[in-house]
């Protein structure tokens, strides 16, 4: 009986009719929306796990390679000739293999480096400071050994608090420092101390040759290719959980999923959290040779700068987070939540694509549309948004519902200042990296 009821209604009022075809046709649309994005993340979840395993396997070959080059130092030993000519101090050729051998390529080209000049240095020190305390002789002897420990000792640990030798050359000023005291006060009491020094710094040579032709022949991981690929996911992430946080303001709350609203969340709170990381990175980066798309002297403060901004825009996007989920967003309306449709779509469009096209700018090492063009779209949208948020005419008196509206603007607004950035910091890493024309 409803439904008769129901088509009768449908038959005399044309405009009713008009306005429920209105309606169902935005439901329509609002669950096509949603399908559409569960299926992206559904996509970006397969592609983690992939990720996963990916890291499962380097983990596994690099156990590999630290077998292999212990298997090559240890013929030192093994090999009578060899261990005729190199004898007890071949344990100084595994323990550097031991020590230096790291993850990635860069990190064990910088720690292998910093252990030879170091031994070098502090070697090459130490043998001046016992042959002088030699020279001299007598009780001035140790006084002589003591002075010279104390200040090489001193200096050496205050060179190691600047941040930037701290940085790069921390593990080096260390070694400096505990070779250069070995070496000062046990050439007191032997008098072959330049003979064991060569032949221990020989060892040490032979430990790190080792190490270094393992980690960069033998299927090399590098941390450049980890930073780059990690700023090109943070841009995707980024874009992904935009259209998310659109998609939950201009929908009903009851078509929203929890598990839904926490793995964008996720997303962005590791965003957030990459600081370290980007900046071990960029740090072993810049000890890699030439290698692929990546020369010498590449632009990596640059990373380090996007990345920086990629986080500053992932606050933005937990603040919205947390803006949406406020129990005072629960009194808006649907035609409240629906008054700022047009411009929070055209944001989230906006933002979304340019965050896509910068990251495929950095993958592919090809400029994106010039600088110009990107910000001149930004500022129509931002163009909008003041005109909605004038529109809502926020007063000292003003509603829970116009707060909400206006606070969710403004910060829309802050994400699309930190977009007009990222669109200059990555035109000019394409000018600095050689990025090829924008097709």
């Amino acid at each position: 009986m409803s439904v008769m009821n129901s088509s009768i209604v449908l038959t005399i009022i044309p405009s009713d009719d008009q306005n429920i075809n209105n309606v169902g046709a935005s439901s329509l649309r609002q669950k096509i929306n949603a399908m559409f994005i569960k299926r992206i993340q559904h996509c970006y979840s397969l592609l983690s796990l992939g990720r996963e395993n990916i890291y499962g396997a380097r983990n596994l070959l690099h156990s590999i390679k630290v077998g292999i080059a212990l298997a090559l130092v240890s013929l030192l030993y093994l090999v009578d000739p060899l261990y005729e000519q190199v004898g007890e101090n071949a344990m100084w050729a595994i323990m550097t293999v031991i020590v230096v051998f790291e993850f990635f390529a860069g990190a064990t080209l910088s720690k292998g480096l910093n252990r030879v000049m170091g031994t070098i240095l502090g070697g090459g020190l130490g043998c001046l400071a016992a042959a002088l305390a030699q020279e001299i002789g007598g009780t001035g002897r140790a006084i002589a050994a003591g002075t010279s420990v104390f200040i090489f000792g001193a200096a050496a640990t205050y060179y190691r608090t600047i941040p930037t030798i701290k940085k790069r050359y921390d593990y080096g000023t260390m070694i400096f420092i505990l070779t250069f005291n070995l070496v000062a006060v046990s050439g007191l009491r032997g008098e072959e101390v330049l003979a064991l020094a060569r032949e221990r710094l020989s060892t040490i040579v032979m430990g790190f040759g080792v190490a270094i032709l393992t980690s960069l022949l033998i299927f090399p991981i590098w941390a450049s290719d980890e930073l780059h690929n990690s700023t090109v996911a943070k841009f995707s992430t980024l874009a992904l959980s935009i259209e998310g946080c659109m998609d939950q303001y201009l929908k009903t709350f009851n078509g929203k999923d929890d598990d839904e609203i926490s793995s964008t969340s996720d997303s962005c709170k590791k965003v957030l959290n990459s600081k370290a990381n980007d900046e071990m990175l960029a740090n072993f980066a810049k000890w890699e040779p030439w290698h692929g798309k990546f020369g010498f002297y590449h632009p990596w403060d640059k990373y380090l700068r996007i990345g920086e901004l990629l986080r500053e825009l992932a606050a933005f996007m937990l603040s919205l987070r947390g803006c949406l989920q406020s129990p005072l967003q629960t009194l808006l309306t649907p035609q409240q939540r629906f008054s700022a449709k047009e411009p929070c779509e055209a944001v989230a469009m906006i933002l979304a694509c340019t965050l896509r096209e910068f990251s495929e700018s950095i993958n592919r090492m090809r400029k994106s549309r010039p600088r110009a063009l990107v910000i001149s779209k930004v500022q129509i949208i931002r163009l909008e948004i003041s005109e909605a948020m004038s529109s809502a005419s926020v007063t000292e008196n003003a509603h829970h519902d116009e707060l909400e509206i206006s606070t969710f603007m403004v910060l829309l607004m802050e994400m699309m200042n930190k977009v007009e950035q990222l669109a200059k910091e990555v035109e000019e890493l394409g000018d600095l990296a050689g990025f090829l024309p924008h097709q």
